[in-house]
């Protein structure tokens, strides 16, 4: 078991990192196929003329139709002796619907990286946030996912 502290200020640099931006194009298809894989039967994913009619005025997709862009770590080696990996869960935020037709762009950044002890040993908890971005520039979701490493 590794003694001393694993988060050190070399790791801590590391913070504010950013990855490679990914860039999808939304098709009406993508979004058709995704909502039926969910078995979400909403018309606003699947009904153009039902869309047309709603304060969206066309499809868009489900929330969870972000999960269809590939995530992306920023490149950085944080060198750490754990090797096990626990997915801590992810939060989201949304601020403007997915149309089809939109152009999304991810880009993921180290958002905190934090030590603390478990009942197995030392435990490093490391946050990212990824922010998602259409063609006019609006950010419409942020995604913060926690990785558990031990």
């Amino acid at each position: 078991m590794a003694q001393g502290p694993l988060v050190t200020e070399t790791v801590r640099k590391f913070i504010g990192a950013k990855s490679e931006a990914v860039t999808m194009d939304i098709e009406e298809g993508h979004i058709r196929r995704f909502a039926d894989a969910i078995q979400d039967p909403n018309p606003l994913y699947h009904d153009r003329v039902a869309a047309r009619a709603s304060r969206y005025g066309g499809i868009i997709a489900p929330p969870a139709f972000l999960r269809a862009i590939r995530m992306v770590l920023p490149k950085v080696d944080l060198n750490l002796p754990l090797t096990r990996l626990l997915d801590g869960g992810s939060d989201w935020e949304y601020y403007h619907p997915v149309r089809a037709g939109d152009t999304i762009t991810a880009v993921t950044r180290l958002a905190d990286i934090r030590e603390r002890e478990g009942r197995a040993g030392k435990m490093v908890f490391v946050i990212h946030e990824t922010t998602y971005t259409n063609q006019l520039r609006q950010v419409v979701a942020r995604q913060r996912s926690t990785m558990i490493r031990y």
